[in-house]
């Protein structure tokens, strides 16, 4: 299947679904209305600080690092909608410091009214996207369903004392971002046919890179704290990040690295719902300059798919692994610090 072959399957959904997250306030409503969990020494990472994936210690030197996430249909080629599933699923676990080591595959589609081909091609792009991060798939479990949706479960390990958490981060880090931002405003440039095939192609890189390599040069650094930037966008992320190390952070919007055409499809009214939804989110906790326009808020909350990792590494380091992270072909850009005033908070600055 491919974009000649008239299935436009980001259209393909009887309700318009986005596949966006559902937003951090939303859920943190219902979650509290659940029953505590009982307390577990093992469990060194859950649901406390909103962080990428679970982390559960079963050895003094190996702790399990397990996540899951699936979405419907973002770029109509079913294969490169496999790949970026894959490639966005197993990111949480790089951001965590761990190593990906098997996954299940979550399938949701409409088998009798979709050709079964188009099906084989996400899970082959996926498989590929496995292999090239070396996990191994051990099985998965499929549903007959209207809407299109696929992703997947990753297990992977990491020492305890090496956990890279969103919430460690310190006064004098750096924040270094690995990928653009702009995925969602594109992808929803897509499913409008308003992006060029070179264009297309771009973004679906962007989307179905790794974060693997970005992953391995930082274990060579004194990292405080990781995340990687998706549905929430860069400044709910940061936000997380911020509330989890009770530290304020700055954002430096000119070196934000950013996806090309994006402003230009934002001001023609390209805003994802998720997108929009972000910024309502995260509004009354960040400070914007007077003279940034509605837009440039937008874009700084675009809801991601398989962003890039956003890295807190120790101030005087942070040249060095931006330096190694750009030698190795990578778009990273520096894109903050993190400091002691208004903790919590974010302030953005030009």
């Amino acid at each position: 299947m491919s974009l000649t072959d008239k299935i436009k399957l980001t259209s393909y959904s009887s309700k318009g679904g986005c596949g966006c997250k559902i937003g951090p306030a939303d859920l943190a409503q219902v979650i509290r209305n659940l029953p505590q969990a009982e307390p577990n020494p093992n469990l060194l990472v859950g649901l406390d600080t909103s962080d990428d994936a679970g982390v559960y210690r079963l050895t003094d030197e190996i702790a399990m690092v397990q996540t899951v996430d699936f979405f419907t249909p973002i770029v109509d080629n079913p294969y490169d909608f496999g790949q970026v599933a894959a490639a966005n699923a197993i990111s949480d676990i790089y951001a965590m410091g761990g190593k990906p080591l098997t996954a299940l595959n979550i399938v949701a589609f409409p088998i009798a009214t979709l050709d079964k081909q188009v099906l084989t091609d996400i899970l082959r792009g996926a498989g590929d996207k496995l292999k090239e991060a070396g996990v191994t798939l051990v099985g998965g479990h499929s549903i007959d369903d209207q809407e299109p949706k696929f992703g997947l479960a990753v297990t992977g390990t990491v020492h305890p004392d090496r956990i890279r958490t969103n919430a460690g981060a310190q006064p004098g880090d750096v924040l270094i971002l690995t990928k653009p931002i702009g995925v969602g405003i594109l992808t929803s440039s897509i499913k409008k046919d308003l992006l060029r095939d070179e264009e297309i192609l771009r973004v679906t890189k962007v989307m179905a890179a790794l974060n693997k390599q970005a992953a391995e040069i930082m274990e060579s650094y004194d990292v405080r704290a990781c995340t990687d930037v998706t549905g929430f966008g860069l400044l709910g992320h940061t936000l997380e990040m911020a509330k989890g190390s009770n530290n304020g952070i700055r954002i430096q919007k000119s070196s934000v690295p950013m996806l090309e055409r994006v402003r230009e499809m934002a001001e023609a009214g390209v805003i994802p719902g998720g997108t929009k939804n972000n910024f309502d989110h995260v509004k009354d906790e960040i400070d914007f300059p007077e003279e940034m326009d509605q837009i440039d808020k937008w874009i700084l909350c675009d809801a991601v798919t398989s962003g890039g990792l956003l890295i807190a590494v120790e101030g005087s380091q942070a040249e060095q692994l931006l330096h190694e992270l750009l030698n190795a072909g990578l778009e990273a850009g520096r894109v903050g610090e993190v400091h002691r005033d208004h903790p919590g908070r974010i302030a953005v600055e030009w």
